[in-house]
């Protein structure tokens, strides 16, 4: 009989102390920015980018995806970043956005088709984690959630310049959620001297075919999308974006309407940013958050390479950060 209480006694306690680790371990976010170039040119280096991802599947909350999935919206190049992607299925939870390569012919008109064929609504709506959309049997615009480290995340995956109607509803989502931190994974939102995008920057989503909208279609920059949905709401926390090209990074701390910190960055490791090679070979975003310490680490790794960026652009933390 006393056995019998040693080994439940034991039991109890393996019970409390994997359930204590299990509350208590880090969030981790993968971020893979702008893919553009590799599934135009160099699938093999995004195949070990989602390769990497499955194989830490254990360590990985979620990965997110921030736009320009193809440079040229054509279906060889739909193919390849579908196909590498769905890699990660029922392995490790993904989100993704379209850029503006993804849209139209050269972004002249918010035209999703190939989008939606490659990922599908009918697919992605069945996944666990899978909140709702802006436009029902459209990918366009998606939230998720998921809970780790005991708090529970809601992910916004928002448009290229995202309209004013999406903006809109975005916020109705996060005000639906209050006990959520929140993430906004877009594709155009910061600047590549930490700032938000706004006048006089390059690259702005007005300065395209789908800029010329109005109304509740109108699309929105970083500063405006700060202006109308970022700054309002105490529980969001984190925006990722990529697109901005220059040096490819930017990072930048605001405080938001209600005394929250909101914590905003910038990766895009393609063709054309500056000093690339082979879109610099695969670098991707870790964001490590140590709940417990108050803290935000960001590393940039390259599976392809096996190898980190080291300067202070890449290799950062948050240090205090309230996730309460």
């Amino acid at each position: 009989m006393k056995k019998h209480l040693r080994l439940a006694a034991l039991l109890a306690t393996t019970i409390l102390v994997l359930s204590s680790c299990s509350t208590q371990k880090q969030v981790r976010l993968v971020l893979l920015p702008d893919i553009q170039t590799y599934s135009r040119l160099y699938p093999d280096i995004l195949r070990s980018q989602t390769q990497w991802a499955v194989e830490h599947a254990d360590s990985i909350d979620f990965v997110l995806q921030q736009g320009d999935m193809t440079d040229h919206n054509i279906d060889k190049e739909w193919a390849v970043a579908a196909s590498t992607l769905n890699m990660m299925d029922d392995k490790v939870p993904y989100a993704f956005v379209m850029g503006n390569h993804d849209l139209g012919k050269n972004s002249n008109k918010r035209d999703s088709q190939l989008f939606n064929n490659y990922f599908p609504y009918a697919k992605y709506s069945k996944m666990k984690n899978f909140g709702g959309a802006f436009e029902e049997g459209k990918m366009d615009n998606v939230w998720y959630t998921f809970k780790a480290a005991g708090i529970k995340w809601l992910i916004l995956c928002l448009e290229f310049g995202p309209r004013n109607n999406v903006l809109d509803w975005a916020g109705e989502v996060v005000k639906k959620h209050p006990h959520h931190k929140v993430i906004i994974n877009t594709h155009a939102y910061m600047y590549s001297d930490d700032t938000r995008m706004g006048e006089g920057d390059r690259w702005l989503p007005q300065k395209y075919g789908l800029g010329k909208d109005t109304g509740e279609n109108a699309v929105n920059n970083g500063e405006q999308m700060w202006d109308k949905l970022v700054s309002k709401y105490p529980n969001i926390l984190f925006v990722f974006s990529g697109h901005v090209l220059n040096g490819g990074v930017g990072t930048l701390v605001s405080t938001g309407e209600q005394g929250n910190k909101v914590y905003q960055m910038l990766a895009n490791f393609q063709d054309g940013v500056k000093g690339t090679n082979r879109g610099q070979t695969g670098f991707l975003r870790i964001v490590d958050i140590d709940v417990k310490k108050k803290q935000v680490k960001v590393d940039t790794y390259s599976p392809y390479l096996k190898e980190y960026k080291t300067d202070a652009k890449n290799r950062f933390s948050f240090e205090g950060v309230n996730f309460k």
